[in-house]
């Protein structure tokens, strides 16, 4: 419709729908005009009319057009369905109403709910003339199979690329009660897929209709829009069209600097979710500061972690931060360290028998002889002081076992961390000697390796972002420990895929040497792996502790509202905030923080940002010599496999701890990563699936030890899975196949 706006309507003016466009908005509301606007363009939208104020004489005529009912009732505000505010669902809606004087009383209803305080409040927020008046929409009422909303944006990115379609049977207002529990569809371009829900509400082509329909709507008005929808009797209606209001702005995810950057490197591999504030402030600092220190001691060096945070995710770069004066100083005061550890990292994929000789197992022994003894020392006395020292040396101790943390996060990135170069150059030789030759799996010699570790220690955490509350402080499960029969069952399963290999070398003395030797090392950095890593969060139970207790005295001086909303501030803030100082507006920047890291949780962050170097490269695909031949069908899910075998069954995606309690034994666990805490979950699983991770990474080791298949960094299997839906996961051909 062109032309100047019609005047306004007189009070009891009826007006059909069809008549109807979007410069009637200053008349009848946004509502009605919208959906006026899309029947013209010829959408289906059930016929109706809108009515200002008590009906006139032509009312009963009016609803007899409509036929004998049922009828839908609604508010059609002159402030509601703004691009600026929706004003959505701060009016009464009556749905199935039959009768003129049933549609009459709903209508009156429906205006008196304008003056209702709850509206009232929200108009008083939005600075809405109080006098502002509603027009109502009466509406056929259709009776769908299924109902829901759709955005033509992603609601919690902002990317304009993706459609989000929550799904519910029958009517739509359960949804937008909150009662009902819906089926939700991500869609990318045309390819639609479930990511929650396991009603199958609607079909992969109803999703695509739908996702259609909101962006024909979208189009035509210029602004991506919220759409209600119903499907009855096989058509999609179109019941609603609104703008989406406070679209966040859609993120990027461009390199923080040169180089390549991998979200699941080192420090990465422990942080399934955005970071916070108080930990990229403080805690990654310290950290850092220790593995420098071990970099110091072992290389000479003295170098950090090139590391940095996009969109609130942590990345960090292979190369280290080194500086030219600390080269140039090493070069003259440590030159044969220096050339054994270069030369030993680039050799160990290929001879890992001299590199551990001439530099790795050095690392390894003053890991366990000197630099854990001196952090659990340390820990041990900081948690009998933690809770009676001044406030002032809580800072302090928080900078101590985080430099003592950092070293063995050292230590485990040279240790433990190796165990995959090793790994490879056992694969190379089984596939040049014994793929052909055997029925095993190459993972199948490393399963059930681990040492007796009690996954349910009150050290182990959930992130190592320290946010997060240990096992301890969550309430520690029963022993995660393997059962003595079912270790003993993966002793046997290892000891015969050991004894096949065997019996085919046996004839050749020198290869058979050859494979013990490298079998033992790569048994040996495997145990070290999970060793090393389930101790580098002793330290966290302390470094909480001394956080809470500034947290509450930050309380104390009205800063802020609990003690964890430490975690959303800056050290600095923290600080000041226990002395009293700088709090005047801690509370609502904790709020806002809080809210972001919500929303950046449910990101798809990429594994790496940036190109590879070459180098780089080769190593990675490296790692192609651990796959199984299997091959995967069209349209699998794609990753890295980290531990061997197959194994069918429902996904159950958990994106934190809150999900933990849904989990049911059985079900394939998929998530972004997973990390000591979340050990329990594996005695249950019947597979692993990750988006991140490596085979250095918790889900890959402990995946092993409990003897079920596992994929890892698949990137984006938390996007692509839905709960419900069943898979194959195929841990030696690294791939997730789709089932139904």
């Amino acid at each position: 419709m062109t032309g100047p706006p019609p005047l306004p309507l007189e009070a009891g003016t009826i007006i059909p729908l069809a008549e109807l466009g979007v410069v009637d908005a200053g008349r009848v509301g946004g509502k009605a005009a919208n959906l006026g606007e899309l029947m013209r363009l010829g959408f289906r939208v059930p016929d109706g009319f809108a009515v200002l104020g008590e009906p006139s004489a032509r009312f009963e005529s009016a609803l007899k057009n409509l036929g004998v009912g049922p009828f839908a009732v609604r508010s059609s505000a002159l402030a509601e369905d703004l691009a600026e505010a929706s004003f959505a669902g701060q009016y009464e809606t009556y749905l199935n109403v039959t009768g003129p004087s049933a549609v009459r009383d709903a209508m009156r209803r429906c205006r008196e709910s304008a003056a209702s305080s709850r509206v009232a409040s929200y108009r008083g927020q939005r600075g809405i003339d109080s006098s502002t008046t509603i027009a109502v929409l009466v509406q056929q009422m259709v009776q769908p199979t299924s109902a829901g909303v759709a955005f033509t944006a992603n609601p919690v990115t902002g990317d304009r690329s993706e459609a989000v379609i929550s799904a519910v049977r029958g009517l739509g207002e359960s949804l937008v009660s909150g009662e009902g529990k819906a089926e939700e569809w991500l869609v990318i371009g045309r390819h639609p897929a479930r990511r929650r829900g396991v009603e199958s509400v609607i079909t992969s082509e109803q999703a695509m209709a739908i996702t259609d329909l909101a962006r024909r709507s979208a189009q035509h008005f210029g602004v991506d829009q919220d759409v209600e929808w119903a499907i009855a009797e096989g058509e999609i209606y179109l019941l609603q069209s609104r703008p989406m209001t406070a679209l966040p702005e859609p993120v990027t995810w461009s390199p923080p600097g040169a180089g390549y950057w991998m979200r699941n490197l080192r420090l990465g591999e422990w942080l399934p979710e955005p970071v916070t504030p108080l930990f990229e402030d403080w805690l990654v600092k310290a950290l850092n500061a220790g593995f420098a220190r071990g970099n110091a001691i072992d290389v000479g060096l003295g170098a950090g972690l090139n590391q940095a945070t996009v969109n609130g995710w942590y990345y960090s770069t292979p190369q280290p931060d080194l500086k030219p004066a600390a080269v140039a100083r090493a070069l003259v005061t440590r030159p044969r360290t220096l050339w054994r550890f270069a030369t030993s990292l680039i050799r160990q994929s290929t001879n890992p028998e001299l590199s551990e000789k001439r530099y790795f197992a050095r690392v390894v022994r003053r890991w366990r002889s000197e630099a854990l003894p001196r952090y659990r020392a340390l820990v041990d006395r900081r948690a009998t002081e933690v809770e009676t020292a001044q406030l002032d040396r809580l800072p302090s101790m928080v900078d101590e076992v985080g430099l003592e943390a950092g070293e063995q996060l050292w230590c485990l990135a040279i240790g433990g961390g190796s165990a995959w170069k090793v790994e490879v150059a056992l694969a190379r030789f089984f596939r040049q000697y014994l793929a052909t030759k055997v029925t095993v799996d190459l993972v199948a010699l490393l399963v059930g390796l681990s040492p007796d570790i009690d996954h349910s220690a009150p050290h182990l955490v959930q992130s190592a972002d320290w946010v997060r509350p240990t096992l301890g402080e969550a309430g520690a499960s029963p022993s995660s420990r393997l059962s003595a029969e079912r270790r003993g069952q993966l002793d046997d399963s290892r000891r015969e895929a050991e004894k096949a290999c065997r019996e085919v070398l046996a004839g050749d003395p020198e290869l058979l040497q050859r494979f013990e030797g490298l079998l033992s090392l790569a048994q040996q950095y495997s145990r070290l792996r999970e060793e090393q890593a389930a101790s580098l969060t002793l330290g966290w139970p302390v470094l909480r502790r001394c956080v809470l207790r500034l947290g509450s005295q930050a309380v104390e001086h009205s800063a802020i509202d609990t003690s964890d909303d430490s975690f959303f501030l800056t050290r600095a803030e923290l600080e000041a905030a226990t002395k009293g100082m700088g709090a005047a507006d801690l509370r609502d920047r904790v709020g806002e923080r809080r809210s972001e890291w919500e929303r950046r949780r449910r990101l798809g962050p990429p594994l790496a940002l940036g190109e590879a170097p070459k180098l780089l490269q080769r190593m990675l695909a490296t790692l192609e010599l651990l796959r199984s031949d299997a091959v995967a069908r069209d349209g699998s899910l794609h990753g890295e496999p980290a531990s061997p075998g197959k194994a069918s069954g429902p996904v159950r995606v958990v994106r934190g701890p809150e999900d933990f309690e849904a989990f049911r034994e059985g079900e394939v666990l998929v998530a972004q990563a997973t990390a000591p805490a979340w050990t329990p979950l594996f005695a249950l699983a019947a597979a692993v699936v990750t988006d991140g991770g490596s085979l250095a990474a918790h889900a890959s080791l402990v995946a092993r030890e409990y003897g079920i298949p596992a994929v890892v960094a698949t990137g984006d299997a938390t996007a692509r899975l839905a709960d419900g839906q069943w898979v194959t996961v195929d841990g030696s051909g690294g791939f997730v196949e789709f089932l139904r």
